[in-house]
């Protein structure tokens, strides 16, 4: 697992030519460089890769034709001309960080390139604000996983009190293959679906809008490299072919999940959408925040070999907080601003993102370049740290309270719910993905 390398686009002095990036809080300071697809917003032209920096888009493009991607190498400019990530994702480890190292130097303080021309600037970079961003890759296949020990336990205890932990949860990374055609980018409207639902008390299900909208708070992984079908990938080199992480919400209808789940899990209780963050930050501008995976403790069954491996112990978590804010219609329309629901952390996940890739093609399952991995619901120790509403509100008991008098145990029309995740680490710069939201409203009905 040789992904673990700092070097100078962390130097935390670093400052970019973008003013926009040297601000304090901002997501996107030059040490992040996340990737993401765009498009003019009013144009009709083909989509374009860009890198966030500070209130900006550096158009790879448009610096693919201008020859400032030359010094990573031909490969990798020909792959920044694409409409999606995939082909730049398929190049592997070395080829990343040879742009990022380019990327850097363009976009530094004293960039040579700007120097010899001051107008470059306008050809290159994009305000956020003209831009509609879209779906970083073109996802062939989606699996989501179950990977929180305490969103287990939770989701258990509510409905198999004396057994809530599964014999097999602490074994074997759990996932189901998810429905790739319904990933949605931030800022998607999400209708709300309606399926078979059995209501308390009744001996048959009807069909109808869900009552029970829940978000479930994620991270996801983008595969870079794959693997040829047939050959599993050793643990030890899962993270060479992991590109980059986004925030995921998963949303859930509950009531449509608890009939029809058994026996062969999550459907169209999930399938209807899911929200990604536009912006992929990759492992490389992640390094100095990795750590020790904090949920396997003492008293945990031996891992079997293939899970199993040194560096993955010792640094096979990123320690990357979540949150989720809630602003319903009327917060909106009386100016309250947005409550937050939860806060979570990632490296309080009991796998890590390469055990779940490494199991996943354990069986000789080929993986492909922009396959989305999903975490699973983020959960923790405390209240605050339940992920989703079916925790929080322990399946409806305990309603959460609004500023406005208004409560909610599930979701209802008009709510927004955002997602934003952050590194910070002492002695580096703080690392952002941006946001993930999406807006329910009211879905067609039969």
């Amino acid at each position: 697992m040789a992904v673990i390398r700092i070097d100078e686009t962390h130097r935390p002095d670093l400052r970019s030519f973008v003013a926009s990036a040297n601000e304090a809080g901002s997501d996107f300071p030059i040490q992040n460089l996340p990737f993401g697809v765009f498009r003019r917003r009013g144009s009709t032209g083909a989509p374009r890769i860009g890198v966030a920096i500070g209130n900006e888009i550096l158009d790879l493009s448009a610096c693919a034709a201008l020859g400032l991607l030359d010094p990573a190498g031909p490969a990798v400019a020909a792959a920044c001309l694409a409409p999606a990530l995939n082909p730049l994702m398929a190049l592997g480890r070395e080829a990343w960080r040879g742009l990022r190292l380019a990327l850097s130097h363009l976009l530094a303080e004293d960039s040579p390139a700007v120097r010899r021309d001051p107008g470059l600037r306008e050809r290159i970079l994009l305000p956020m604000t003209e831009a509609d961003l879209l779906l970083p890759a073109q996802v062939g296949d989606y699996t989501d996983f179950y990977a929180s020990l305490h969103h287990a336990t939770n989701v258990g205890s509510m409905f198999r009190p004396d057994n809530p932990l599964l014999p097999n949860y602490k074994h074997v990374p759990i996932g189901y293959h998810g429905r790739a055609s319904s990933l949605v980018p931030s800022g998607t409207p999400v209708p709300r679906p309606s399926g078979q639902i059995l209501p308390e008390g009744a001996s048959s299900p009807r069909f109808e809008p869900t009552r029970q909208m829940d978000y479930e708070c994620e991270v996801g992984a983008f595969v870079g490299a794959g693997n040829v079908l047939g050959h599993p990938i050793p643990l030890a080199e899962a993270e060479e072919h992991l590109f980059g992480l986004c925030l995921v919400n998963d949303w859930s209808a509950r009531d449509v999940q608890r009939w029809e789940y058994q026996p062969l899990g999550p459907f169209l209780a999930k399938s209807f959408a899911t929200s990604l963050s536009p912006w992929v930050v990759t492992f490389d501008a992640l390094a100095p925040f990795r750590a020790p995976p904090s949920a396997r403790g003492e008293g945990d069954p031996p891992l079997l070999p293939y899970l199993d491996a040194e560096e993955d112990r010792l640094n096979g978590a990123i320690d990357l907080t979540v949150e989720v804010h809630l602003s319903t219609r009327r917060m909106r329309e009386s100016g309250a601003a947005p409550v937050r629901l939860s806060r979570g952390r990632f490296r309080e996940l009991y796998w890590t993102m390469a055990q779940m890739l490494a199991h996943h093609a354990s069986n000789g399952c080929n993986l492909r370049p922009g396959d989305l991995l999903a975490s699973g619901t983020l959960s923790g120790p405390e209240r605050e740290n339940r992920g989703c509403l079916l925790e929080l509100t322990w399946r409806g008991r305990e309603p959460v309270p609004l500023p406005t008098g208004e409560s909610r145990t599930f979701l209802e029309d008009g709510d927004a719910v955002t997602l934003r995740g952050a590194c910070e680490r002492e002695g580096f710069a703080r690392i952002g993905f941006g946001e993930c939201t999406g807006t329910i409203v009211a879905g067609q009905t039969r």
